[in-house]
Protein backbone atom coordinates (compact mmCIF):
# COMPACT_ATOMS: atom_id res chain seq x y z
CA UNK A 1 0.00 0.00 0.00
CA UNK A 2 2.71 2.29 0.73
CA UNK A 3 4.82 1.57 -2.32
CA UNK A 4 1.65 1.98 -4.37
CA UNK A 5 1.29 5.41 -2.79
CA UNK A 6 4.83 6.50 -3.12
CA UNK A 7 4.40 5.95 -7.31
CA UNK A 8 1.42 7.64 -7.24
CA UNK A 9 3.64 10.89 -5.62
CA UNK A 10 6.64 10.00 -7.93
CA UNK A 11 5.88 8.40 -11.03
CA UNK A 12 8.59 7.36 -12.95
CA UNK A 13 9.58 4.45 -14.89
CA UNK A 14 6.34 3.50 -15.70
CA UNK A 15 7.31 2.03 -19.46
CA UNK A 16 9.98 0.16 -18.14
CA UNK A 17 7.94 -1.97 -14.82
CA UNK A 18 5.06 -2.35 -17.20
CA UNK A 19 7.89 -4.25 -19.46
CA UNK A 20 8.88 -6.18 -16.60
CA UNK A 21 5.80 -6.81 -15.29
CA UNK A 22 4.65 -8.62 -19.14
CA UNK A 23 7.79 -10.35 -19.38
CA UNK A 24 10.88 -9.61 -21.36
CA UNK A 25 12.34 -12.46 -23.60
CA UNK A 26 15.12 -12.55 -26.32
CA UNK A 27 12.81 -12.50 -29.15
CA UNK A 28 12.04 -8.93 -28.34
CA UNK A 29 15.24 -7.82 -27.17
CA UNK A 30 16.31 -9.09 -31.04
CA UNK A 31 13.21 -6.32 -32.28
CA UNK A 32 14.73 -3.88 -29.95
CA UNK A 33 18.23 -4.54 -31.06
CA UNK A 34 17.33 -4.01 -35.14
CA UNK A 35 15.00 -0.86 -34.37
CA UNK A 36 17.81 0.89 -32.18
CA UNK A 37 20.79 0.24 -34.88
CA UNK A 38 18.57 1.97 -37.05
CA UNK A 39 17.61 5.06 -35.58
CA UNK A 40 20.92 5.57 -34.13
CA UNK A 41 21.62 5.68 -37.91
CA UNK A 42 19.03 8.67 -38.29
CA UNK A 43 19.71 9.98 -34.94
CA UNK A 44 23.36 10.51 -35.46
CA UNK A 45 23.60 12.97 -38.12
CA UNK A 46 20.37 15.11 -36.89
CA UNK A 47 22.03 15.46 -33.41
CA UNK A 48 25.68 16.94 -34.84
CA UNK A 49 23.48 19.25 -37.45
CA UNK A 50 21.30 20.38 -34.45
CA UNK A 51 24.22 21.07 -32.23
CA UNK A 52 26.02 23.26 -35.21
CA UNK A 53 22.56 24.92 -36.01
CA UNK A 54 21.79 26.73 -32.60
CA UNK A 55 26.22 27.90 -32.73
CA UNK A 56 27.84 24.91 -30.87
CA UNK A 57 29.91 22.51 -32.09
CA UNK A 58 28.57 18.69 -33.06
CA UNK A 59 29.33 16.82 -29.84
CA UNK A 60 26.99 18.74 -27.89
CA UNK A 61 24.27 17.71 -29.81
CA UNK A 62 25.73 14.06 -29.71
CA UNK A 63 25.95 14.21 -26.05
CA UNK A 64 22.44 14.94 -25.70
CA UNK A 65 21.34 11.96 -27.57
CA UNK A 66 23.69 9.49 -25.78
CA UNK A 67 22.55 11.19 -21.94
CA UNK A 68 19.25 11.89 -22.41
CA UNK A 69 18.27 9.13 -25.33
CA UNK A 70 19.75 6.56 -22.66
CA UNK A 71 18.16 7.67 -19.07
CA UNK A 72 14.43 8.78 -20.55
CA UNK A 73 13.38 5.77 -21.94
CA UNK A 74 14.26 3.60 -18.45
CA UNK A 75 12.55 6.80 -16.35
CA UNK A 76 9.80 8.10 -18.60
CA UNK A 77 6.56 6.78 -19.22
CA UNK A 78 6.58 5.64 -23.03
CA UNK A 79 7.21 2.48 -24.36
CA UNK A 80 8.74 3.22 -27.68
CA UNK A 81 9.47 7.09 -27.64
CA UNK A 82 12.98 8.12 -28.66
CA UNK A 83 14.50 11.08 -26.77
CA UNK A 84 17.24 13.92 -28.09
CA UNK A 85 17.75 17.66 -29.43
CA UNK A 86 14.98 18.32 -31.79
CA UNK A 87 14.69 20.94 -34.49
CA UNK A 88 11.78 22.85 -32.37
CA UNK A 89 14.74 24.44 -29.69
CA UNK A 90 17.13 25.89 -32.27
CA UNK A 91 15.22 28.81 -32.64
CA UNK A 92 15.06 29.53 -28.63
CA UNK A 93 18.99 27.63 -28.19
CA UNK A 94 20.34 29.99 -30.76
CA UNK A 95 19.64 33.38 -29.17
CA UNK A 96 21.01 31.86 -25.85
CA UNK A 97 23.82 30.50 -27.04
CA UNK A 98 24.86 33.98 -28.85
CA UNK A 99 23.82 35.92 -26.23
CA UNK A 100 25.25 33.61 -22.91
CA UNK A 101 27.50 31.31 -24.57
CA UNK A 102 27.65 27.18 -23.40
CA UNK A 103 27.97 28.41 -19.71
CA UNK A 104 24.46 29.97 -20.00
CA UNK A 105 23.11 27.15 -22.13
CA UNK A 106 24.20 24.36 -19.73
CA UNK A 107 22.24 26.38 -16.32
CA UNK A 108 19.22 27.14 -18.43
CA UNK A 109 19.00 23.00 -19.40
CA UNK A 110 19.64 21.84 -15.85
CA UNK A 111 16.91 24.65 -14.51
CA UNK A 112 14.40 23.59 -17.60
CA UNK A 113 14.88 19.76 -16.17
CA UNK A 114 13.97 20.81 -13.03
CA UNK A 115 11.17 22.66 -13.96
CA UNK A 116 10.01 19.30 -15.75
CA UNK A 117 10.18 16.88 -12.78
CA UNK A 118 8.43 19.54 -10.54
CA UNK A 119 5.81 19.45 -13.35
CA UNK A 120 5.51 15.84 -13.52
CA UNK A 121 5.57 15.68 -9.43
CA UNK A 122 2.24 18.06 -9.80
CA UNK A 123 0.49 15.75 -12.22
CA UNK A 124 0.05 18.35 -14.99
CA UNK A 125 1.27 16.21 -17.94
CA UNK A 126 -2.67 15.13 -18.93
CA UNK A 127 -3.39 19.51 -19.43
CA UNK A 128 0.24 20.14 -21.04
CA UNK A 129 -0.97 17.51 -23.85
CA UNK A 130 -4.34 19.44 -24.12
CA UNK A 131 -2.92 22.28 -25.86
CA UNK A 132 -5.45 23.40 -28.87
CA UNK A 133 -3.98 21.52 -31.81
CA UNK A 134 -4.53 24.46 -34.53
CA UNK A 135 -1.74 26.16 -32.10
CA UNK A 136 0.79 23.71 -32.45
CA UNK A 137 0.40 23.52 -36.23
CA UNK A 138 1.08 27.44 -36.46
CA UNK A 139 4.32 27.50 -34.24
CA UNK A 140 5.81 24.22 -35.76
CA UNK A 141 5.31 25.56 -39.08
CA UNK A 142 6.73 29.43 -37.85
CA UNK A 143 9.61 27.33 -36.38
CA UNK A 144 10.47 25.14 -39.78
CA UNK A 145 10.09 28.29 -41.41
CA UNK A 146 13.17 29.66 -39.57
CA UNK A 147 15.33 27.05 -39.97
CA UNK A 148 15.09 26.11 -43.25
CA UNK A 149 15.86 29.94 -44.13
CA UNK A 150 18.95 30.00 -41.69
CA UNK A 151 20.05 26.68 -43.09
CA UNK A 152 20.50 28.26 -46.70
CA UNK A 153 23.65 29.80 -45.09
CA UNK A 154 25.71 26.52 -45.56
CA UNK A 155 23.56 24.94 -48.04
CA UNK A 156 24.81 27.21 -50.53
CA UNK A 157 27.96 27.75 -49.29
CA UNK A 158 27.64 31.28 -47.80
CA UNK A 159 29.84 31.98 -45.12
CA UNK A 160 27.41 34.55 -43.26
CA UNK A 161 28.11 34.86 -39.50
CA UNK A 162 25.23 35.08 -37.95
CA UNK A 163 25.04 37.40 -35.38
CA UNK A 164 21.51 38.66 -35.72
CA UNK A 165 18.69 37.38 -33.57
CA UNK A 166 16.02 38.73 -35.69
CA UNK A 167 14.52 36.95 -38.96
CA UNK A 168 14.15 39.47 -41.13
CA UNK A 169 17.62 40.67 -40.90
CA UNK A 170 19.01 37.40 -41.26
CA UNK A 171 16.77 36.70 -44.48
CA UNK A 172 17.84 39.97 -46.13
CA UNK A 173 21.72 39.00 -45.21
CA UNK A 174 21.22 35.63 -47.12
CA UNK A 175 19.06 37.25 -49.91
CA UNK A 176 22.12 39.83 -50.35
CA UNK A 177 24.77 37.43 -50.04
CA UNK A 178 23.43 34.77 -52.80
CA UNK A 179 25.20 35.84 -55.35
CA UNK A 180 28.19 34.66 -53.94
CA UNK A 181 27.36 31.54 -53.48
CA UNK A 182 30.32 29.11 -53.65
CA UNK A 183 28.93 26.40 -56.32
CA UNK A 184 30.78 23.64 -55.42
CA UNK A 185 29.29 23.53 -51.68
CA UNK A 186 25.87 24.32 -53.13
CA UNK A 187 26.21 21.22 -55.26
CA UNK A 188 26.94 19.34 -52.42
CA UNK A 189 24.33 20.18 -50.38
CA UNK A 190 21.39 20.19 -53.24
CA UNK A 191 22.92 16.70 -54.00
CA UNK A 192 22.34 15.60 -50.86
CA UNK A 193 19.00 17.38 -50.27
CA UNK A 194 18.01 15.70 -53.83
CA UNK A 195 18.96 11.95 -52.04
CA UNK A 196 17.41 12.45 -48.78
CA UNK A 197 14.22 13.71 -50.49
CA UNK A 198 14.05 10.82 -53.00
CA UNK A 199 15.50 7.92 -51.87
CA UNK A 200 13.19 6.38 -49.77
CA UNK A 201 11.28 6.37 -52.62
CA UNK A 202 13.12 3.43 -54.31
CA UNK A 203 14.91 2.61 -51.12
CA UNK A 204 12.19 2.37 -47.93
CA UNK A 205 14.32 0.45 -45.44
CA UNK A 206 17.63 2.63 -45.85
CA UNK A 207 17.76 5.87 -43.75
CA UNK A 208 18.14 8.37 -46.07
CA UNK A 209 19.71 10.77 -43.69
CA UNK A 210 22.43 8.78 -43.83
CA UNK A 211 22.35 7.70 -47.39
CA UNK A 212 22.42 11.48 -48.86
CA UNK A 213 25.09 12.91 -46.16
CA UNK A 214 27.43 9.47 -47.40
CA UNK A 215 27.01 10.48 -50.94
CA UNK A 216 27.63 14.61 -50.10
CA UNK A 217 30.70 13.23 -48.48
CA UNK A 218 31.71 11.47 -51.67
CA UNK A 219 30.81 14.29 -53.87
CA UNK A 220 33.11 16.22 -51.20
CA UNK A 221 35.88 14.17 -51.54
CA UNK A 222 36.01 14.57 -55.33
CA UNK A 223 35.97 18.34 -54.87
CA UNK A 224 38.86 17.93 -52.74
CA UNK A 225 41.37 16.06 -55.26
CA UNK A 226 40.49 18.78 -57.90
CA UNK A 227 41.48 21.55 -55.57
CA UNK A 228 38.32 22.80 -54.49
CA UNK A 229 37.73 23.32 -50.54
CA UNK A 230 34.68 22.07 -49.01
CA UNK A 231 33.94 23.17 -45.82
CA UNK A 232 33.38 19.98 -43.38
CA UNK A 233 33.08 18.84 -39.52
CA UNK A 234 36.97 18.59 -39.51
CA UNK A 235 37.92 21.80 -41.47
CA UNK A 236 35.01 23.80 -39.63
CA UNK A 237 35.80 22.62 -35.87
CA UNK A 238 38.53 21.52 -33.33
CA UNK A 239 38.90 20.68 -29.69
CA UNK A 240 41.75 20.47 -27.05
CA UNK A 241 42.28 17.10 -24.98
CA UNK A 242 43.07 17.72 -21.34
CA UNK A 243 46.83 16.36 -21.95
CA UNK A 244 46.90 19.56 -24.10
CA UNK A 245 46.43 17.57 -27.65
CA UNK A 246 44.52 19.30 -30.26
CA UNK A 247 42.52 17.24 -32.67
CA UNK A 248 40.15 18.33 -35.68
CA UNK A 249 35.80 17.63 -35.82
CA UNK A 250 34.68 15.32 -32.89
CA UNK A 251 36.48 14.42 -30.23
CA UNK A 252 36.46 10.56 -29.12
CA UNK A 253 35.10 10.73 -25.46
CA UNK A 254 32.65 8.96 -23.33
CA UNK A 255 30.27 12.15 -22.62
CA UNK A 256 30.80 12.32 -18.57
CA UNK A 257 29.17 14.77 -16.07
CA UNK A 258 31.99 16.63 -15.13
CA UNK A 259 32.50 18.29 -18.38
CA UNK A 260 30.32 21.25 -17.15
CA UNK A 261 32.46 22.36 -14.42
CA UNK A 262 35.16 23.17 -16.91
CA UNK A 263 32.88 25.43 -18.64
CA UNK A 264 31.43 27.79 -15.85
CA UNK A 265 31.33 28.59 -11.85
CA UNK A 266 28.35 27.40 -10.22
CA UNK A 267 26.08 30.19 -10.82
CA UNK A 268 25.02 33.36 -9.06
CA UNK A 269 21.67 34.83 -8.26
CA UNK A 270 21.75 37.15 -10.60
CA UNK A 271 21.80 34.80 -12.74
CA UNK A 272 19.36 32.11 -11.68
CA UNK A 273 16.86 35.40 -12.47
CA UNK A 274 18.17 36.01 -15.36
CA UNK A 275 17.89 32.48 -17.04
CA UNK A 276 14.67 31.42 -15.07
CA UNK A 277 12.15 32.77 -17.92
CA UNK A 278 14.44 30.83 -21.09
CA UNK A 279 14.33 27.94 -18.50
CA UNK A 280 10.48 28.08 -18.05
CA UNK A 281 10.40 28.48 -21.90
CA UNK A 282 12.91 25.10 -22.66
CA UNK A 283 10.48 23.39 -20.27
CA UNK A 284 7.54 24.01 -21.60
CA UNK A 285 8.37 23.23 -25.44
CA UNK A 286 10.12 20.44 -23.88
CA UNK A 287 7.00 18.81 -22.26
CA UNK A 288 4.63 19.94 -24.93
CA UNK A 289 7.04 18.19 -27.92
CA UNK A 290 7.69 14.91 -25.46
CA UNK A 291 4.40 14.56 -24.68
CA UNK A 292 2.76 15.38 -28.11
CA UNK A 293 5.58 12.93 -29.28
CA UNK A 294 4.40 9.94 -27.10
CA UNK A 295 0.52 10.39 -27.97
CA UNK A 296 1.53 9.78 -31.88
CA UNK A 297 3.08 7.00 -30.49
CA UNK A 298 0.32 5.89 -28.84
CA UNK A 299 -1.67 6.01 -31.63
CA UNK A 300 0.57 3.55 -33.55
CA UNK A 301 1.17 1.57 -31.05
CA UNK A 302 -2.31 1.53 -29.46
CA UNK A 303 -0.73 1.43 -25.79
CA UNK A 304 -0.80 4.46 -23.54
CA UNK A 305 1.84 6.28 -21.71
CA UNK A 306 1.74 7.51 -18.50
CA UNK A 307 2.28 11.31 -19.40
CA UNK A 308 3.82 13.04 -16.00
CA UNK A 309 6.29 9.96 -15.72
CA UNK A 310 7.83 11.17 -19.10
CA UNK A 311 8.19 14.38 -17.91
CA UNK A 312 10.15 13.35 -14.91
CA UNK A 313 11.95 10.92 -17.51
CA UNK A 314 12.73 14.06 -19.91
CA UNK A 315 13.76 16.29 -16.94
CA UNK A 316 15.75 14.09 -15.56
CA UNK A 317 17.38 13.42 -19.03
CA UNK A 318 17.67 17.15 -19.31
CA UNK A 319 20.04 17.64 -15.87
CA UNK A 320 22.65 15.17 -16.64
CA UNK A 321 22.90 15.84 -20.11
CA UNK A 322 23.20 20.08 -18.96
CA UNK A 323 25.75 18.44 -16.59
CA UNK A 324 27.71 16.73 -19.21
CA UNK A 325 27.39 20.01 -21.46
CA UNK A 326 24.85 18.63 -23.52
CA UNK A 327 21.89 20.89 -24.71
CA UNK A 328 18.36 20.48 -23.93
CA UNK A 329 16.41 17.63 -25.34
CA UNK A 330 13.01 15.86 -25.86
CA UNK A 331 10.81 13.38 -27.69
CA UNK A 332 11.50 13.37 -30.94
CA UNK A 333 8.35 12.44 -33.46
CA UNK A 334 10.37 11.39 -36.76
CA UNK A 335 12.86 9.05 -34.57
CA UNK A 336 9.66 7.75 -32.68
CA UNK A 337 7.67 6.86 -35.52
CA UNK A 338 11.29 5.17 -37.08
CA UNK A 339 11.15 2.79 -34.31
CA UNK A 340 8.59 1.97 -33.94
CA UNK A 341 8.18 1.15 -38.14
CA UNK A 342 11.40 -1.31 -37.51
CA UNK A 343 9.93 -3.40 -34.86
CA UNK A 344 10.56 -1.14 -31.34
CA UNK A 345 8.55 -3.12 -28.80
CA UNK A 346 10.09 -2.04 -25.25
CA UNK A 347 12.00 0.96 -24.13
CA UNK A 348 15.78 -0.81 -24.64
CA UNK A 349 15.15 -0.30 -27.93
CA UNK A 350 15.40 3.50 -27.53
CA UNK A 351 18.13 3.32 -25.22
CA UNK A 352 19.89 1.23 -27.44
CA UNK A 353 20.25 3.32 -29.65
CA UNK A 354 22.27 5.90 -27.66
CA UNK A 355 24.34 3.35 -26.92
CA UNK A 356 25.25 3.10 -30.51
CA UNK A 357 25.87 6.48 -31.19
CA UNK A 358 28.49 5.86 -28.13
CA UNK A 359 29.98 3.51 -30.32
CA UNK A 360 30.14 5.84 -33.37
CA UNK A 361 31.87 8.40 -31.39
CA UNK A 362 34.29 6.35 -29.88
CA UNK A 363 35.29 4.29 -33.19
CA UNK A 364 34.09 6.95 -36.12
CA UNK A 365 35.47 9.89 -35.24
CA UNK A 366 38.27 10.24 -38.10
CA UNK A 367 35.26 8.90 -40.62
CA UNK A 368 32.47 11.80 -39.34
CA UNK A 369 35.08 14.53 -39.51
CA UNK A 370 34.34 14.04 -43.45
CA UNK A 371 31.07 15.18 -43.42
CA UNK A 372 30.30 18.37 -45.45
CA UNK A 373 28.42 21.24 -43.68
CA UNK A 374 26.69 21.60 -46.76
CA UNK A 375 25.33 18.08 -46.73
CA UNK A 376 23.99 18.58 -42.68
CA UNK A 377 22.61 22.07 -43.86
CA UNK A 378 20.19 19.83 -46.50
CA UNK A 379 19.01 17.58 -43.78
CA UNK A 380 18.07 20.58 -41.88
CA UNK A 381 15.88 21.78 -44.73
CA UNK A 382 14.73 18.47 -45.01
CA UNK A 383 13.78 18.25 -41.41
CA UNK A 384 12.37 21.48 -41.79
CA UNK A 385 10.07 20.64 -44.92
CA UNK A 386 8.43 17.45 -43.04
CA UNK A 387 8.29 19.70 -39.80
CA UNK A 388 6.28 22.14 -41.60
CA UNK A 389 3.24 20.16 -41.77
CA UNK A 390 2.25 22.22 -44.91
CA UNK A 391 -0.72 20.23 -45.79
CA UNK A 392 -2.77 20.51 -42.74
CA UNK A 393 -1.41 24.16 -42.45
CA UNK A 394 -3.52 24.12 -45.68
CA UNK A 395 -6.56 22.62 -45.07
CA UNK A 396 -6.95 24.63 -42.08
CA UNK A 397 -6.66 28.03 -43.68
CA UNK A 398 -9.03 26.38 -46.78
CA UNK A 399 -11.66 24.51 -44.56
CA UNK A 400 -10.99 25.21 -40.89
CA UNK A 401 -13.42 27.59 -39.51
CA UNK A 402 -12.64 31.14 -39.38
CA UNK A 403 -11.11 31.59 -35.84
CA UNK A 404 -8.72 28.31 -35.99
CA UNK A 405 -7.28 30.22 -39.39
CA UNK A 406 -6.86 33.31 -37.19
CA UNK A 407 -5.15 31.66 -34.36
CA UNK A 408 -3.35 29.80 -36.56
CA UNK A 409 -1.58 32.66 -38.81
CA UNK A 410 -1.43 35.21 -35.02
CA UNK A 411 1.03 31.81 -34.23
CA UNK A 412 2.98 31.17 -37.20
CA UNK A 413 3.34 35.10 -37.96
CA UNK A 414 4.63 35.45 -34.13
CA UNK A 415 6.99 32.48 -34.22
CA UNK A 416 8.74 33.56 -37.13
CA UNK A 417 8.87 37.32 -36.84
CA UNK A 418 8.82 37.70 -33.48
CA UNK A 419 9.70 34.58 -31.22
CA UNK A 420 8.06 31.32 -30.01
CA UNK A 421 6.75 32.58 -26.33
CA UNK A 422 4.52 35.47 -28.39
CA UNK A 423 3.76 32.67 -30.86
CA UNK A 424 2.21 30.09 -28.58
CA UNK A 425 1.15 32.36 -25.59
CA UNK A 426 -0.97 34.54 -27.82
CA UNK A 427 -2.08 31.40 -30.21
CA UNK A 428 -3.47 29.96 -27.09
CA UNK A 429 -5.30 33.17 -25.62
CA UNK A 430 -6.83 33.81 -28.52
CA UNK A 431 -8.07 30.05 -29.04
CA UNK A 432 -9.36 30.42 -25.25
CA UNK A 433 -11.32 33.44 -26.27
CA UNK A 434 -12.62 32.47 -29.63
CA UNK A 435 -13.97 29.19 -27.97
CA UNK A 436 -15.79 31.20 -25.46
CA UNK A 437 -17.27 33.29 -28.16
CA UNK A 438 -18.48 29.92 -30.01
CA UNK A 439 -19.96 28.75 -26.57
CA UNK A 440 -21.70 31.73 -25.98
CA UNK A 441 -23.39 31.85 -29.36
CA UNK A 442 -24.63 28.13 -28.38
CA UNK A 443 -25.88 28.73 -25.71
CA UNK A 444 -27.91 31.81 -27.25
CA UNK A 445 -29.30 29.92 -29.29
Amino acid sequence: MNKEKKQEIIPIGSAIKSMFKEGYCLDLFKQDFIAGLIVSLVALPLAMAFSIAVGLPPQHGLITAIIAGFIVPFLGGSRVQVSGPTAAFIVIIAPLVLTHGLKGLIIITIMSGLLLILLGMARVGRYIEQVPHVVVIGFTAGIAVVIGTLALNDLLGLHIHMSTHSYVSSLVLIAKKIPTLYWPECFVGMLSLAIMCTIYRFFPKLPSPLVGIGIGAIATYFFQMFGRSISTIGTHFSYTLSDGTIGHGIPPLIPTLSQAFTSFSWPQSYELKMFFIPACLVAALSALESLLSAVVADKMTRKKHDPDAELIGIGIGNILSGFASGIPATGAIARTAANIHNGAKTPIAASLHAVFILLYVLLLTPVLSFIPMAALAALLVCVAYHMSQYQEFIHIIKRGNKWDSIVLLACFLLTVFKDMIAGVSIGIVLACIFHFIEKGKKVQK
